[in-house]
């Protein structure tokens, strides 16, 4: 086929191009133009984590079932009667409820033979996480005589300043020893009115 001027064969090559177009779309071909691809949009590198926390805090218990109080330096001496035999000091929290349920019995801090250090960062960080009402101080001494150190009385002073700006309170303040002859396994600064625990 022999094209005589410019506009002619223009003409001409579109009718052959529709021409093939049209006999491509019954055949099944697409004919429009590709679209461009688009990629997925990127996510941001980082990690993700689903954790699943109890609604509800479960209260320990005694061998019957209902929750532990503690109300009197007798049942603090007895929740605490394993600080007894531990050749180091241990200073123990124990977190009550606002009924004196104990929500939690805690391990502040383990020391060496006579002395352990305690903040009232560490005793009131679990207390606040807790949601406790109030606390109660324990802590023995390895020598296995319960009488109160200046040291002893000076932290509790500390803590209750502490506990106070928190809004959490200090009830007592119980020192574990070892039974002797007429003497008892413990020694309560609030029962003895060392401290003051109402200031």
């Amino acid at each position: 086929m022999e094209l005589n001027n410019s506009t002619n064969g223009m003409k001409e090559a579109q009718t052959m191009l529709g021409e093939q177009v049209s006999q491509m779309q019954l055949k099944g071909f697409s004919t429009a133009e590709p679209k461009p691809r688009r990629s997925a949009p990127r996510r941001p590198a980082c990690w993700s984590m689903r954790v699943d926390l109890p609604m509800v805090r479960e209260t320990p218990t005694n061998g019957n079932g209902d929750p532990i109080k503690c109300q009197t330096p007798e049942n603090v001496a007895a929740l605490c009667a394993d600080l007894g035999q531990l050749a180091q000091e241990a200073f123990v929290v124990i977190d009550l409820t606002a009924k004196n349920t104990v929500n939690d019995k805690r391990l502040i801090s383990l020391g060496v033979l006579d002395a352990s250090l305690v903040t009232p960062r560490e005793v009131f960080r679990g207390a606040i996480v807790g949601m406790a009402k109030a606390v109660i101080l324990a802590h023995n001494h390895p020598s296995g005589d319960p009488a109160p150190s200046a040291e002893d009385i000076r932290i509790t002073r500390q803590l209750i300043q502490a506990g106070k700006i928190l809004d959490l309170k200090v009830l007592d303040h119980v020192i574990i020893g070892r039974p002797s002859a007429g003497n008892k396994n413990f020694y309560s600064l609030r029962e003895t009115g060392l401290v003051d625990f109402s200031a």
